[in-house]
C-alpha cells in the first residue's frame, strides 16, 4: 500500500508523517519512510541541487530534477517495498510536482502529468492525505521556524497558486485525496487519518 503526504510549507504536514509513522510502529506494521526529494544517493545528490541557495535555476530545469530524483526512487526503493506488501508512506509525492512546478511556477499542467507518468511509470498513491491551512497561518508558522529553504522562501502569491492547485487535484481526485483542515488540533487531525487509513486497509483486505 502506498500512502503520501501533501501540503503547503508550513500547513504540519511533516508532524502528520511523523505521527502517522508512530501509529504504524504501534500497530506493528511494515512500512518504508521516504521523502521527495532524496530518499536514494542520487536522490540526495539532487535535492542538494534542487536546495542550494546559490543556483538560479529555471523552472523547467527544476521540474526535471524533481522527476529524476523521483524516477530513481520509485525504481531503487519504492517498487521493491511493494512488492514485499510493505506499506510506503512518501513525505511528498507525484501532487507536489503538479502543485509547485505546474500551478506555482506555471508549467504546462498536462506536460508535468506526462513527465510525472515517465519518471513514476505510471505509479500512483492509493492513499492521498492532503494538509490544507490558509496561506496567512503557513506563513505565520513558517515565520518560526529558524530558517526556510528556497522553495519555502517563495512569495505569498506563488504558495497562493499552489493552494489552489493542490485544491484542484483533490476536487478531481476525491476518491485518493483526502483534504483535512490543518487548522484542527494535531491529535485531532491525526485521529482522522487514522480513521481514513483504517477504512481505507480494510477494504483492500477484502
Amino acid at each position: 500500500m502506498f500512502i503520501s503526504f501533501e501540503g503547503v510549507d508550513g500547513s504540519g504536514k511533516s508532524t502528520q508523517v511523523t505521527l502517522f509513522i508512530e501509529y504504524l510502529k504501534k500497530m506493528k506494521k511494515e512500512f518504508l519512510l521516504i521523502r521527495e526529494p532524496g530518499g536514494t544517493k542520487a536522490g540526495e545528490d539532487i535535492r542538494s541541487i534542487l536546495l542550494h541557495l546559490e543556483y538560479k535555476l529555471f523552472p523547467e530545469t527544476e521540474l526535471l530534477l524533481f522527476m529524476a530524483s523521483r524516477s530513481q526512487i520509485v525504481r531503487e526503493i519504492i517498487m521493491p517495498a511493494l512488492k514485499e506488501d510493505k506499506i510506503v508512506v512518501a513525505d511528498r509525492f507525484l501532487d507536489s510536482s503538479l502543485a509547485y512546478q505546474g500551478f506555482g511556477r506555471g508549467l504546462d499542467i498536462e506536460m508535468v502529468r506526462r513527465l510525472n507518468n515517465l519518471a513514476t511509470g505510471g505509479l500512483v498513491p492509493d492513499l492521498t492525505f492532503l494538509i490544507d491551512v490558509p496561506l496567512e497561518e503557513a506563513a505565520k508558522r513558517k515565520q518560526a521556524q529558524e530558517k526556510n529553504d528556497k522553495i519555502e522562501m517563495e512569495s505569498l502569491d506563488f504558495f497562493r497558486r499552489v493552494r489552489e492547485g493542490y485544491l484542484e487535484i483533490a476536487k478531481a481526485e476525491p476518491e485518493r485525496v483526502k483534504v483535512l483542515n490543518g487548522l484542527n488540533d494535531i491529535e485531532l487531525i491525526h485521529s482522522e487519518i487514522v480513521k481514513i487509513f483504517e477504512v481505507f486497509f480494510r477494504k483492500r483486505a477484502r
